[in-house]
């Protein structure tokens, strides 16, 4: 890939990835607070300006580092997290698992927002390329975030929900496992696990869960 293609591709991702990111982060922290813990609103957490939610090194040098490492072929990144008091929370046990259903959720609907808006473009037939390809990178940035978040391993949205799911004993025991998380996670991401596994799975049934959703749509603007 030339500079010229790379800045492209920059630009048309840094939208998507910037929304996806902050409106992730912002609705963790609007779940929290509706259920009890206003520490990300006194913290001015809850918002959707991405300074508030960019880490340096996870958002910004890892992705770049590990995108001319490998050609493109691997990135990762993460942004600050959003801090959540989940013994402030009116029902820890329960609704730690909304708290961290909000997030992935969140990626969720990114992802029909911008499918309709493909569909939209397309059906209008503008053919401007650089909003179209803007438009499926909304929906593929948002469905990995949506599908690496709920992997059920702390300190990852879905091993809080599992942890949630858990009895309390064994979800305490599942959630001893959060100061190595990130490593093993990591590790599993390497070696293909997470990819083969459960990324690829995933993401095909929310393409075909998006698909089945947008087919009047679709069926209206034929």
């Amino acid at each position: 890939m030339d500079f010229s293609d790379l800045i492209q591709t920059v630009l048309i991702y840094a939208l998507p990835v910037l929304f996806a990111i902050t409106v992730h982060e912002a609705a963790h922290g609007y779940a929290a607070r509706h259920f009890g813990d206003n520490t990300a609103h006194m913290l001015g957490r809850i918002t959707l300006n991405p300074l508030k939610h960019i880490d340096p090194i996870g958002t910004i040098l890892m992705p770049v580092m590990l995108y001319f490492a490998t050609s493109g072929a691997f990135l990762f990144g993460y942004a600050k997290p959003v801090p959540v008091r989940f013994d402030h929370l009116r029902n820890p046990k329960r609704d730690m698992i909304w708290v961290s259903l909000a997030g992935p959720a969140s990626n969720f609907f990114q992802a029909i927002f911008w499918a309709v808006l493909l569909v939209v473009l397309v059906g209008t037939g503008v053919q401007e390329r650089f909003f179209v390809e803007m438009a499926r990178a909304g929906i593929l940035v948002n469905l990995v975030m949506w599908a690496f978040n709920l992997f059920p391993l702390p300190p990852l949205d879905g091993g809080r929900i599992l942890v949630g799911l858990l009895p309390w004993r064994i979800g305490q025991q599942v959630a001893r496992i959060e100061p190595f998380g990130f490593f093993i996670v990591l590790a599993l991401v390497l070696f293909g696990i997470v990819g083969s596994l459960w990324l690829r799975p995933l993401m095909s049934l929310g393409y075909s869960a998006i698909d089945l959703l947008l087919t009047p749509l679709l069926a209206l603007l034929r």
